[in-house]
């Protein structure tokens, strides 16, 4: 069998979607208290700015994939509106739930679906927008998954990926330290699971850079990709134009 990474681990392809699912099954319930924790609140910032960027319109068709908690989805429901749909999508299904309840709190109602991004069950051509906010980098086969997402998006549709990268070289030593050393502690006192957020550390590294991802976006057949760097370079989005 084909071998893939996990992290830092070498492990079969066939384990590493079990194993993820085992990191998120884990902190689902203090998804969002971590993600503030450990972003100072940027993740926010990072999320409203994607949805600026898509600028989704009334009676748009939208696909939130590794949709998690629904912060995406929420604010794309407001912007298309009564006259459009956005689909909530993620591979785990208790980060799912966690979504679907933060959805109904929020007094919105989504399709809400359990699908993975390398099989996306939908329709050439489906969506004017695909998003995917910090779920790529967990992906087993990206390519394949990013064709995926080029194939339901209509002709002129927006790819936005969202996703930590290659964070700026004057950065980098502060930024091992605080990812190898706080984090992990971080997660085992608030979560109370360190190995996840070791993960997450690790995960990072192994991500392709800024011009590897764009370059990837061109490969499965966007005409036209973004990079918008964030933070340092933290994070980037990727914007992909479908020709």
């Amino acid at each position: 069998m084909a071998q893939t990474h996990f992290g830092f681990k070498t492990v079969d392809e066939g384990e590493k979607a079990q194993r993820v699912r085992g990191v998120f099954d884990s902190v689902a319930s203090r998804y969002d208290v971590m993600n503030d924790l450990m972003s100072g609140g940027l993740h926010r910032i990072w999320k409203r700015y994607t949805t600026t960027v898509a600028n989704a319109q009334p009676g748009q068709q939208v696909l939130d994939i590794a949709g998690g908690t629904g912060d995406l989805a929420l604010a794309f429901a407001r912007q298309v509106g009564p006259t459009g749909r956005v689909v909530h999508t993620d591979i785990n299904e208790a980060m799912l739930r966690e979504g679907r309840t933060r959805l109904l709190d929020a007094g919105v109602v989504l399709p809400t679906l359990v699908c993975d991004a390398e099989k996306l069950p939908f329709a050439d051509a489906s969506f004017d927008i695909v998003s995917v906010a910090f779920g790529l980098r967990n992906m087993t086969h990206k390519e394949l998954a990013l064709a995926e997402m080029h194939r339901t998006l209509k002709p002129g549709g927006r790819l936005l990926v969202l996703e930590f990268s290659r964070v700026a070289k004057p950065l980098e030593k502060a930024y091992d330290w605080y990812s190898f050393n706080v984090l992990p502690k971080l997660g085992q006192l608030v979560a109370g699971d360190a190995d996840s957020y070791r993960y997450l550390a690790e995960s990072i590294r192994m991500h392709p850079d800024q011009e590897s991802l764009r370059q990837m976006m061109k490969g499965v057949g966007f005409g036209h990709v973004d990079v918008h760097n964030l933070t340092g370079g933290v994070v980037a989005l990727h914007l992909g134009i479908k020709c």
